[in-house]
């Protein structure tokens, strides 16, 4: 199957090949919260968005096809 929730829908492929570059999954991560109405995830995203939160998304994305929710409000 080749749709994802994460990314806007891309496909998994693309979703992972841009979880693979830190600036573009960090970009992306932030996006896709406020997208979904999670404010208070958007902005802790954008606090602690750093290279733990980056590696646990990429880990994730590649073997469930989303990104970490830690924070779902």
């Amino acid at each position: 199957m080749a749709s994802s929730k994460d990314y806007f829908g891309l496909g998994r492929l693309v979703s992972i090949i841009l979880a693979i570059i830190p600036i573009t999954a960090w970009i992306l991560g932030i996006v896709t919260r406020f997208s979904e109405g999670k404010i208070v995830a958007g902005i802790l995203r954008i606090i602690f968005g750093g290279w733990i939160v980056w590696l646990i998304d990429l880990i994730m994305m590649i073997f469930g096809g989303h990104i970490l929710r830690l924070l779902n409000i």
